[in-house]
C-alpha cells in the first residue's frame, strides 16, 4: 500500500517532466522516413505508461524519429497476456520485432532496445545514403 502512494505521484512527475521537456523528432527526406517507417511498421512496444525505463525508450524513439505502436501492458490485459506468453514474462519496456522468417524476437532492456533502433535508423540512412 506505501508503495502505491509513493509510485503514483512520482509516476505523475515523471510523465510531466516528460512531457515539458520531450525531445524533437527529426526532421528527414520522405524517403528516408518512409524506409524507416518499413522497417519498423510491425514493431511493437509493450510498456507501462509511467515507467522510467519505458519513458526513456519512448523519448529515444521520438528523438529517432521511429513510429511504432505502444501497447499498455499495465492497463491492457489482453496486451498484458500476450507479453507473458509469446514473450515469456511480464518486464517492460519490451519491444515485439517480427523476423521475415515468421519467427519472433522480443527485446527487454531499455538500452537494448534503444541500440537495437538506433542500428535501424542508421541502417535506413546508409541505404537511402547509397
Amino acid at each position: 500500500m506505501i508503495f502505491k502512494l509513493i509510485r503514483w505521484p512520482l509516476g505523475q512527475l515523471i510523465l510531466l517532466v516528460d512531457f515539458l521537456t520531450a525531445p524533437k523528432p527529426p526532421t528527414r527526406d520522405p524517403e528516408v522516413q518512409a524506409a524507416i517507417d518499413a522497417r519498423t511498421a510491425d514493431m511493437a512496444l509493450y510498456q507501462f505508461k509511467a515507467c522510467p525505463f519505458c519513458v526513456k525508450t519512448r523519448r529515444a524513439m521520438r528523438r529517432l524519429g521511429v513510429n511504432i505502436e505502444l501497447r499498455d501492458a499495465q492497463n491492457d490485459p489482453a496486451w498484458r497476456e500476450q507479453l507473458e506468453q509469446s514473450g515469456g514474462k511480464i518486464q517492460v519496456p519490451c519491444l515485439y520485432v517480427p523476423k521475415e522468417n515468421g519467427s519472433d524476437e522480443w527485446l527487454y532492456e531499455s538500452d537494448a532496445i534503444i541500440a537495437f533502433l538506433t542500428e535501424q535508423v542508421e541502417t535506413a540512412d546508409r541505404r537511402a545514403a547509397a
